[in-house]
């Protein structure tokens, strides 16, 4: 059963892709039959990290780009929990990019969706490390003058358990993949998902995506990394959708001692006693 809070103050624009991103998840949390109880969506600071206040789940909301390290403390403490990151291109890329690398190359067993509008839209409207070289904002007066950064490609060099695009506009790709990265169980997983942003960001609207967003083709293979980096490095005319990459590495969990007893929760509830 579907868990949307709408009915309190929303602090999206109209025409956010948000809303898809939320509704898609609330869609796949189901299709997985996921006990809420033991979810626990993390977020930052930003637009995207509002997403845990409209559904139902445990939440915890960090500071700006440190979600992933209290994702990787709550996976720690009690490792039976389902742990979703939630957050945007500037909380995760951008002030979180450290613990991005850090987290890939652990191989922590939590799920980063990242809300990649390539604009800061909390904070007005500046570039973000994925804004497109020239696009012109308040702060950036004559033009963003750096290269925007590729994740997904360093993601997939990092040896990522899971790599995955999909683009908010096509909800049942989006829930699709969300699926598949709540499946997994092979480490971290990492998708990015494509969103427009109507106020701040005017170059990477829902049409322009979906006249070059395409499906990856079935005869992809995901653990071929020289391939997985040819459509991670794709984009222009057209951009590859779909999941990129996928490896089969020991979780940074499995390789803990002190967890093979049991979720630390329980064990230091038990010392307790």
């Amino acid at each position: 059963m579907s868990k949307l809070y709408f009915d309190r103050d929303v602090a999206w624009c109209p025409g956010c892709g948000d809303f898809l991103i939320l509704r898609s998840l609330d869609k796949a949390i189901e299709e997985v039959g996921l006990d809420r109880r033991k979810l626990v969506l993390v977020s930052g600071i930003g637009q995207a990290a509002k997403l845990p206040h409209y559904t139902a789940a445990n939440v915890f909301n960090g500071l700006h780009g440190r979600a992933l390290p209290a994702a990787t403390g709550i996976k720690l403490a009690n490792h039976e929990l389902e742990v979703v990151v939630t957050s945007g291109d500037g909380d995760v890329y951008g002030e979180g990019g450290n613990h991005l690398i850090h987290s890939i190359r652990r191989n922590i067993g939590i799920k980063v969706f990242v809300h990649n509008n390539q604009v800061y839209g909390l904070t007005k409207g500046q570039a973000s490390p994925t804004s497109e070289l020239g696009f012109v904002t308040p702060v950036q007066t004559h033009g963003v003058a750096s290269a925007p950064l590729n994740p997904l490609a360093i993601a997939i060099v990092q040896d990522c358990s899971f790599v995955a695009r999909s683009f908010a506009g096509n909800s049942r790709h989006l829930q699709s993949m969300i699926v598949a990265a709540l499946r997994h169980r092979g480490g971290f997983a990492l998708l990015d998902v494509l969103q427009p942003c109507p106020t701040y960001n005017h170059l990477n609207t829902y049409q322009w995506y979906r006249e070059r967003v395409k499906a990856i083709a079935d005869t992809h293979d995901p653990f071929d990394r020289a391939k997985a980096l040819e459509l991670a490095y794709q984009w222009g005319d057209e951009i590859p959708i779909g999941i990129l990459y996928l490896s089969r590495r020991p979780t940074f969990e499995s390789q803990q001692p002190a967890l093979q007893a049991g979720p630390l929760v329980a064990q230091y509830r038990g010392a307790a006693h």
